[in-house]
């Protein structure tokens, strides 16, 4: 049984084919095929500190929040009692394949042709909301007339007496 140790959203995961995982959220859409670089281990080959032109590909299913994790604080003797809730957004995936020497990902689905774009899940989420954040403001940009006419002013009021 092939099996890989994958690194994604700051923790590790032992991953065979066929393995459905819940992650932490992915920025991409239901039924697209996600790919993770960051390969650890295959099969006990370690790397250093990553194995060369290894992959991990999986179909993203879809992605909801978990059931609310309570915060409760409380200070003995003191009236003090906060409540608070929270619900983590998290991505369910399904391992597709494990491939190594820098093959790339068959792009099948359960028979139906998937997406035909792939998302490197391992790059920072940051980094992609301020790519996109530059690409909509060079498009706006291109949009926008060079100039506008100078607003006009308004009458002045007549005084009443």
């Amino acid at each position: 049984m092939t099996f890989a140790v994958i690194k994604t959203g700051g923790k590790q995961y032992k991953v065979a084919a066929n393995d459905v995982l819940k992650l932490e959220k992915l920025d991409a859409e239901a039924g697209t095929i996600v790919t993770f670089d960051q390969v650890l281990m295959i099969n006990g080959e370690v790397g250093t500190p990553l194995i060369e032109g290894a992959l991990v590909a999986a179909e993203l299913l879809e992605t909801r929040k978990q059931k609310t994790v309570i915060i409760f604080k409380k200070n003995r003797r003191h009236n003090y009692r906060r409540r608070n809730g929270h619900r983590q957004l998290l991505s369910t995936v399904r391992i597709t394949e494990i491939l190594t020497g820098g093959a790339k990902p068959t792009i099948k689905t359960d028979g139906v042709a998937a997406p035909t774009e792939t998302i490197v899940a391992d790059k920072p989420a940051k980094v992609c909301a301020a790519a996109k954040a530059t690409v909509a403001t060079e498009a706006t940009e291109a949009q926008v007339p060079a100039k506008k006419a100078p607003a006009k002013k308004a009458a002045p009021k007549a005084d009443k007496e």
